[in-house]
């Protein structure tokens, strides 16, 4: 028997390693430019707006991102269901590596002028894209190699991509920022974070293609063939048998995403405007809380496979409901010190939904139909819920002059996350080749 038909016997480590690298790297390209959107896309690439419209206007280039992911869920989720799910990480690797380091050659406003946004938007919508097809692949990967015992855990692992992601891209910037005069910086300093993805992805690439098939999902497409019941249009039978599951997964992102975003980019909008901070404070404060976030979220799902996956989602999302209301309160102490505090429990809270999630997901659905259905739902509610998290956090800071109306916001996104994860079945311990694939009712 060759090796493709025995990937269980792979380490489970190996496995988690080449899926969290290949996921950090992706994220670190997304997220950069969520960075960069916030200190210098706006005064690049939209310099005839006042400073805030600017921003805003960056942070919908940065929303045409999330708007691309459903159409890569989609993809890549139909061709994942039908070939496998290594071939199509190792594409959504190579179209988001490709993407920023295009960025990095962009020609500015004052260059080129309209053509100069135009360019960068149609590139976020590649990195969109390819994001859209790599979270599922990732997860699935690592969740069909795992035991049920331990899924949690295991799949927690790509999760913590995010976060290293976002504490690889905040630390570049963070030494640029340190290393660099501001003109420096957005003279062509910040063109240097892009460049290196492509060196980043070559890394990630040999990493990734030592990844063997999901044993899981080779045993579904052996007996498919067996049987000739072929699923040949796995996201139309997830639309028409497994939407609750859907829209569960999709509720219960509504929280997870909108608070994450907020901390994370509208930050730097808050801090270096209202409060007159300095840049390097925000990034600072999310490079220290990303540190504490990145090792904390496999805690989160170690405790999802003891406690069950639901108690662990609706503790995050209620405490991270409550903290927003605390959050720009510590922001607005302008201490350091306090503000790295307040970013990082939020963080931390935000890893009980966060951790458990991959998991969660993955028992929803069937394996003929698990790589559609976890994209679709995921990625849906990122266009409504991250990609919008920003823009619309900047819209109320500029329409109220405070940050209330802000922190409702992402209270009224947990509550979602709370009612959604509620109606939802307690998936812990669902062995995942036995998954049916007719559609599970909610309880």
């Amino acid at each position: 028997m060759t090796q493709e038909r025995t990937p269980e016997r792979t380490s489970i480590s190996r496995i988690i390693g080449a899926s969290l690298v290949g996921t950090t790297i992706e994220w670190y390209d997304f997220f950069l430019y969520g960075s960069a959107a916030a200190l210098v896309f706006n005064k690049l690439f939209f310099p005839n707006s006042d400073p805030l419209t600017g921003t805003l206007l960056a942070f919908g280039t940065y929303a045409a991102g999330f708007g691309a992911r459903p159409l890569g869920g989609l993809v890549f989720g139909h061709f994942g269901d039908k070939v496998g799910r290594k071939r199509l990480l190792v594409l959504s690797l190579l179209l988001m590596g490709g993407a920023t380091c295009a960025m990095g050659l962009l020609p500015t406003y004052a260059s080129v002028g309209i053509a100069a946004p135009i360019l960068l938007t149609t590139l976020r919508l590649v990195q969109g894209f390819a994001l859209g097809g790599e979270w599922g692949g990732a997860v699935l990967i690592v969740s069909e190699h795992g035991s049920p015992q331990r899924r949690g855990f295991w799949a927690s692992w790509p999760q913590a991509g995010a976060p290293g992601g976002n504490l690889l891209a905040t630390g570049v910037l963070a030494i640029l920022a340190a290393v660099q005069s501001d003109q420096a910086f957005l003279d062509w300093g910040w063109r240097i974070p892009f460049l290196l993805s492509g060196v980043l992805v070559m890394i990630g690439l040999w990493i990734r293609l030592s990844v063997t098939e999901s044993p899981v999902f080779l045993e579904a497409a052996a007996q498919a063939r067996r049987s000739s019941a072929v699923v040949r249009a796995p996201i139309a039978r997830v639309l028409r048998d497994n939407w609750r599951e859907v829209l569960i997964s999709m509720g219960a992102r509504m929280g997870e995403n909108t608070t994450y975003y907020v901390i994370t980019a509208f930050i730097l909008v808050y801090l270096t405007g209202p409060v007159g901070l300095p840049k390097s404070v925000g990034l600072n404060a999310v490079l220290i809380g990303s540190i504490v976030h990145f090792a904390t979220i496999p805690l989160w799902g170690a405790l999802s496979d003891r406690w069950g996956r639901r108690p662990v989602i609706i503790m995050g999302a209620l405490g991270s409901g409550a903290w927003a209301f605390a959050f720009f309160g510590l922001l607005d102490t302008a201490s350091p010190l306090v503000i790295t505090l307040a970013t990082t429990v939020g963080l931390v809270l935000h890893g009980a939904m966060y951790g458990p999630q991959a998991a969660f997901f993955s028992e929803l659905f069937g394996t003929q139909v698990r790589y559609s259905g976890a994209s679709i739902g995921y990625q849906l509610a990122s266009v409504v819920a991250g990609g919008l998290a920003p823009l619309i956090a900047t819209a109320l800071l500029k329409g109220y002059g405070t940050a209330a109306p802000v922190a409702l916001y992402v209270a009224a996104g947990a509550a979602l996350t709370v009612i959604a994860t509620a109606v939802s079945r307690e998936t812990r311990a669902t062995g995942l080749g036995s998954v049916p694939e007719q559609p599970h009712q909610a309880v």
